[in-house]
């Protein structure tokens, strides 16, 4: 069977894309696949390489956000890009070690606006029409009989027992501190969206699932009038995440956090610390403007519009037989 007719269709959709952002007044560019710097994420292992003998390695980038943001803190406007990105140890039907993500940064922007462009992205792409916003408290509430902001660790672990589900041996221990506590509550909070919620979303439209807990902000700023909900969202189609994103957190000193709280949780989970990121954390000044951060997974895309079931038939290469 000939590969042009996948070609074709990355192409194009690329093409497409492009159009969507080009009018927007967004600017394409790009950033280092290889740098000095990863944006440490508690559950995101980078891939390291030996470059010069110098015995500092260098990473290749899990997605594009450290180096976009620096140009967004030089005065970039809304950027936009078609990144390689690279995580270790993931494989299976809808991940690989390398994969292509569309990331974009819109400054002064909000969770609104950024609601208004991604149902258009998904019209341009797959066809559909509008786009549902729900949040985390109602999605969990009707699919998982719980309400993530309100919910203990057994509320979450008597939800997913209701639903069948059961975490690795690791977790079965009773949690001795507040941080192990917390630790364990997300990862119930995991299993539930993955397990349970994340298969009825987005069915008919694509949905956008906003409000998260605040554990789960990543680098979200939280919502000024309920301090319980970070800004953050995930969109799915059919079930499949297609892309993330969040108002971004602005402040140098809760990134610094953030980012000491994903090393502390890496290290929690036997996953070694990665460096602090200091060009980053310098990049957040009064330089670095307010706006929305997104980054969606062009691979699974594609795959949506070809109707696959797996981002193996709609690549020429994986990292299977590359």
């Amino acid at each position: 069977m000939s590969i042009r007719p996948v070609l074709q269709l990355r192409a194009d959709l690329r093409r497409r894309l492009r159009g969507v952002f080009d009018s927007a007044g967004f600017i394409e560019v790009d950033t280092p696949t290889l740098a000095l710097e990863v944006l440490p994420e508690a559950h995101i292992d980078p891939v390291a390489v030996a470059v010069d003998g110098s015995g500092m390695p260098r990473y290749l980038q899990t997605s594009p956000e450290a180096l976009m943001k620096r140009l967004l803190s030089a005065g970039a406007g809304p950027i936009y890009q078609f990144a390689r990105s690279f995580r270790a140890g993931e494989r299976g039907p809808q991940h690989d070690v390398e994969f292509v993500l569309l990331e974009w940064y819109a400054p002064g922007t909000t969770l609104d606006d950024a609601a208004g462009l991604l149902e258009q992205l998904c019209t341009t792409a797959v066809g559909t029409a509008g786009i549902e916003r729900r949040s985390c408290s109602e999605a969990f509430a009707t699919h998982a009989g719980v309400d993530p902001l309100t919910a203990s660790l057994d509320d979450l672990r008597q939800a997913g027992a209701a639903a069948g589900l059961c975490l690795p041996q690791t977790y079965h221990a009773d949690p001795a501190t507040d941080h192990e506590r917390q630790a364990l509550w997300d990862r119930w909070f995991e299993a539930l969206l993955t397990e349970v919620v994340q298969p009825k979303l987005g069915h008919g439209r694509p949905t956008m699932l906003e409000a998260w807990p605040a554990s789960q902000a990543a680098f979200a700023r939280l919502d000024g009038e309920d301090g319980r909900v970070a800004r953050r969202f995930e969109v799915f189609i059919a079930g499949v995440e297609l892309a993330n994103g969040w108002e971004e957190e602005t402040s140098r000193e809760v990134l610094a956090a953030r980012i000491d709280a994903a090393n502390r949780i890496r290290s929690a989970d036997g996953r070694s610390l990665l460096p602090i990121p200091h060009r980053l954390l310098d990049a957040h000044g009064e330089e670095m403007p307010a706006g929305v951060g997104a980054a969606l997974g062009f691979d699974r895309l594609v795959m949506i519009a070809a109707g696959a079931t797996s981002i193996d038939t709609i690549r020429p290469f994986s990292s299977d037989n590359a």
